[in-house]
């Protein structure tokens, strides 16, 4: 499967061919609906690390333990739906995963950890398997440690919103990319907060209102950049 740290990277890339391009981590809800601006955007991200980003990354951990233990994800399905109120979230979600399904099956066609391979993955999820399901069972096929599964979530959130913000508000790069820097410590902290976690309702359930709240008046709004 190659070095995990390379795996890390390649799943990490914003050119991944996944859709990710298509959101913006609520930085557009939020400075459409709720007055945002690029000075805030630092604890708009940590804010999403304490809470979106946690019951992701939460859920993508059990997804992964599952995977390795050969046990049925409805469950962990149901946990991340019912810390995930927002019906244009979970969409969103759904559509993210089906691009990394479609990258894992391309990927990784035959994977040693699923019963029923890619097809038997989505059977047991019940439905379209959401982002961060799909995301733990690549990671369960790809070798991928609990740690860095957490990691690759917070990053990639972290990530997405300092390149929204230079679509919606341009402002020097650099300062975007110091943002994705300085989220380091909280990007660790996530990291022992969920790495350990083996069980659905174990998952962090962290609500974030004005997040849902954003996410349905922008699902309504017509001239927008992103989907979410």
């Amino acid at each position: 499967m190659g070095s995990p740290d390379l795996l890390l990277a390649l799943l990490a890339d914003a050119r991944l061919p996944v859709g990710g391009h298509t959101q913006s981590a609520g930085v557009e809800p939020a400075m459409t609906h709720g007055g945002l601006t690029a000075q805030d955007v630092p604890a708009f991200v940590a804010g999403r690390l304490r809470t979106v980003v946690a019951v992701e990354a939460g859920t993508a951990v059990v997804s992964r333990h599952h995977v390795l233990a050969g046990a049925d994800l409805a469950r962990v399905h149901r946990a991340w739906a019912a810390r995930t109120p927002s019906a244009p979230l979970r969409a969103a979600s759904e559509t993210l995963g089906r691009g990394y399904l479609r990258l894992a099956r391309t990927l990784w066609p035959d994977p040693p950890h699923l019963d029923g391979g890619w097809a038997g993955f989505e059977r047991t999820c019940g439905r379209t398997p959401p982002r961060p399901l799909v995301l733990g069972a690549l990671a369960a096929v790809a070798g991928l440690d609990a740690g860095r599964l957490v990691r690759l979530c917070a990053h990639e959130d972290v990530a997405t919103a300092a390149a929204a913000v230079l679509k919606l508000d341009p402002l020097d790069p650099l300062v975007a990319t110091g943002w994705v820097l300085r989220a380091h410590d909280a990007v660790e902290d996530l990291v022992d907060r969920c790495a350990r976690l083996t069980d659905p309702d174990e998952v962090p359930a962290t609500a974030a209102p004005l997040v849902e709240q954003f996410s349905l008046q922008h699902a309504t709004t017509r001239q927008r950049l992103f989907h979410a």
